[in-house]
């Protein structure tokens, strides 16, 4: 109980801070709906020849776009945490006796909170549009789109602490985040791409967080996609959460 008295005491000042600057929300989902507005029509008369479990379009893009909304957007949430620990509001947290899980918990719930309003915007966004999806499977999307966020913001947390400085961390992410990008099959399928980069994706997580998010908008719940998306982004939120917590513990010991 007090873990989660105290959790919601950080999660209600994190969200008071968002609601005084709520073009942030808007500005992370513009990524996306851009991608979807100019991209989605291009994509059209290809989709056809993709190797996929559908052949609309928007079915086909609106999935990746919202596990690249998860990724992206969650990836930056360490740079307000770099600005709150020099202007000392980490240091005044430390000397309280709020667990230091606490901490890492409450941000994580705004985080996940933030993503999850983005996230059925672009899903609304995409209906609109033209795609044919499953309600429930775009429910599982949904889901398993804030657990890779959840993780992705929890190691951004981690790193935050660990480099303190934008000028790294802005780096650090972009080296990062290019090769997800490029690998997991987001925009385009890896199957119309060389052996040698289907082999190279499939060292890639997120590949499967992808497909197994575009399985589930298409219906195939059972489906050895799903099962696998599934696995692979609960293994990274622990993963993640496990070395935020750490993080987070041994800067306010």
């Amino acid at each position: 109980m007090a873990f989660a008295r105290e959790s919601s005491i950080v999660f209600r000042r994190q969200i008071r801070m968002n609601l005084r600057n709520p073009a942030w929300v808007l500005i992370g989902i513009m990524q996306p709906v851009l991608y979807l507005l100019l991209f989605g029509p291009l994509l059209e008369p290809l989709v056809g020849s993709f190797d996929s479990s559908t052949d609309n379009a928007y079915t086909f893009l609106v999935p990746g776009l919202l596990v690249q909304l998860g990724m992206f957007g969650a990836f930056f949430a360490g740079f307000g945490l770099i600005g709150e620990w020099r202007e000392g509001v980490i240091e005044a947290e430390r000397v309280t006796p709020a667990n230091r899980s606490a901490l890492l918990a409450g941000r994580l719930m705004r985080d996940v909170l933030q993503l999850f309003v983005q996230a059925l915007i672009l899903v609304a966004l995409g209906y609109v549009m033209g795609m044919r999806g499953s309600a429930a499977g775009a429910v599982l999307g949904i889901v398993i789109t804030l657990i890779i966020g959840g993780a992705c913001a929890a190691a951004s947390n981690a790193l935050a602490l660990t480099t303190k400085s934008e000028d790294v961390m802005a780096p650090v992410i972009n080296i990062v985040m290019m090769p997800v990008l490029l690998l997991s099959g987001i925009l385009l399928p890896m199957t119309i791409g060389p052996q040698w980069l289907q082999d190279l994706s499939d060292l890639m997580p997120f590949k499967y967080v992808v497909t197994g998010v575009r399985d589930a908008f298409a219906g195939s719940f059972g489906s050895g996609a799903v099962l696998w998306g599934t696995f692979w982004a609960l293994l990274l939120g622990v993963l993640a959460t496990w070395w935020g917590t750490a993080t987070f513990r041994r800067e306010n010991a």
